[in-house]
């Protein structure tokens, strides 16, 4: 089964919700969206485990007790550098006012809340949990040419084969805009 991804629209609507977000909230599904983590390596990384400078991150034991780095970009390097600078006596990114660190469970909550607040979904059973956003950002990949091989060590995929639903993915965003241009220009061929 191929996974669902977020059409422009629905993308552009859910991040605009989050801009009026807390800080946390707003860097917790940014950081998902442009490095591509699970939620559960994202609840694990440690403080000590970010590189700001060199605007990576060390994921420790991923999925399949593989580590490996992530990159974020430049552009979100101040944003996170500011909220580090708040995270006194901290040991992982995001803890709660309890000082224990955030579940998955509770990532999976703030991201539906946020989904009903953008309105996706509303009118269908389209869910957007925070996998979502790891497709999002893997097809994007995939539609920008990154090879398999780059994108396999990016999204800590242990096979190629893996990547093969992102490659469709594209291949049908494709497709549909395709069918779009051509209805656009008027051959009425699709």
């Amino acid at each position: 089964r191929l996974p669902r991804i977020l059409t422009d629209q629905e993308l552009t609507s859910f991040f605009r919700v989050i801009e009026d977000a807390p800080l946390f909230h707003k860097i917790m599904l940014k950081l998902l969206f442009y490095t591509g983590l699970r939620v559960s390596e994202l609840v694990n990384i440690k403080i000590s485990d970010i590189d700001i400078k060199n605007n990576k991150i060390f994921i420790n034991q991923g999925k399949g007790a593989k580590d490996r780095y992530v990159l974020f970009p430049e552009s979100f390097r101040l944003v996170l550098e500011a909220y580090l600078t708040n995270l006194n006596g901290r040991q992982f990114l995001f803890e709660s006012t309890r000082g224990t660190k955030y579940t998955p469970r509770r990532i999976q909550q703030l991201v539906s809340g946020y989904r009903k607040h953008a309105e996706i979904g509303s009118d269908t059973n389209r869910r957007l949990g925070p996998h979502i956003l790891r497709h999002q950002f893997l097809t994007y990949l995939t539609r920008k040419g990154l090879t398999d091989a780059q994108i396999q060590l990016i999204s800590g995929y242990s096979t190629k084969k893996s990547l093969e639903v992102y490659q469709h993915l594209s291949l049908k965003d494709v497709e549909i805009r395709g069918k779009i241009i051509l209805r656009r220009s008027g051959s009425g061929q699709a």
